[in-house]
């Protein structure tokens, strides 16, 4: 829910003493996270090319004072602004929720939103199943990564070429990785479900937990550090001629 919330306001900013205040407030829950920073940044890799077309998008189609103009090419003073914002946006976005994922176990995250979930059950929202369901989606991420690089590495040792050619000849040639891949992934949905039968599964219905979640000293001090930082994007974004007349008119 916290997580939630500072994406919420990762969007409420508008200028950058904003997201100076953003920076000041990760980096903290960074070093409290004693996750390293250069891990932190090599989960940015993957999206870098993402991260340059937002840019690109906003830079070039924004519209406003003219700073560079060749053809069709038109770079403003907005743009580049509002490019810089998306981009910041976007890294602190991918960094909260790594964050949220490096330091709690799937175990304990579906556990949360089966607890979020709960007082829909009255509704007939099946919380318990849905829960189970990420559970083992999360759990099962690494083994289909694990079997794709198998199968990957079987079919370059058989002649395969999945680097050279253009784009279509690349998704060509993932067919014959995504087959067996498909194959392998039902027959481990088969063999997980007959294996819960054998175990008796039958739902949430009167089943307890090992580990029960209860607030601590430290969910608290989380609560208020986010409201804290919420509130000081609030206070930035109302400006501070908004708060000196406030004072005036409380004085």
């Amino acid at each position: 829910m916290l997580t939630m919330a500072y994406i919420v306001a990762i969007f409420l900013i508008q200028d950058f003493i904003g997201y100076g205040i953003l920076f000041l407030a990760t980096a903290v829950v960074i070093a409290l996270s004693k996750v390293p920073i250069k891990f932190m940044l090599k989960g940015l890799r993957p999206l870098l090319v993402f991260i340059i077309f937002t840019a690109a998008i906003n830079l070039f189609m924004t519209d406003g004072e003219k700073i560079f103009r060749w053809w069709i090419i038109r770079i403003t003073f907005e743009g580049v602004i509002f490019a810089i914002f998306m981009v910041l946006r976007i890294l602190f976005l991918i960094m909260i929720s790594s964050l949220l994922t490096l330091t709690t176990t799937p175990i304990r995250l579906t556990d949360g939103l089966e607890r979020l979930l709960n007082p829909f059950k009255r509704i007939g929202l099946p919380a318990h199943e849905l829960a189970m369901m990420m559970t083992i989606a999360l759990r099962f991420i690494p083994t289909l990564l694990e079997e794709t690089d198998k199968i990957m590495k079987a079919q370059s040792a058989r002649g395969s070429d999945f680097e050279s050619g253009n784009i279509f000849r690349r998704a060509k040639a993932m067919i014959p990785i995504l087959i067996p891949l498909f194959i392998s992934a039902f027959r481990r949905a088969d063999e997980l479900a007959t294996a819960m039968e054998c175990r008796c599964y039958r739902g949430g219905e009167g089943r307890t937990r090992l580990n029960v979640l209860k607030m601590s000293r430290a969910d608290v001090w989380a609560i208020l550090y986010v409201a804290l930082f919420i509130a000081a994007i609030v206070g930035v974004n109302l400006g501070w001629k908004f708060w000196a007349n406030l004072m005036g008119l409380i004085w």
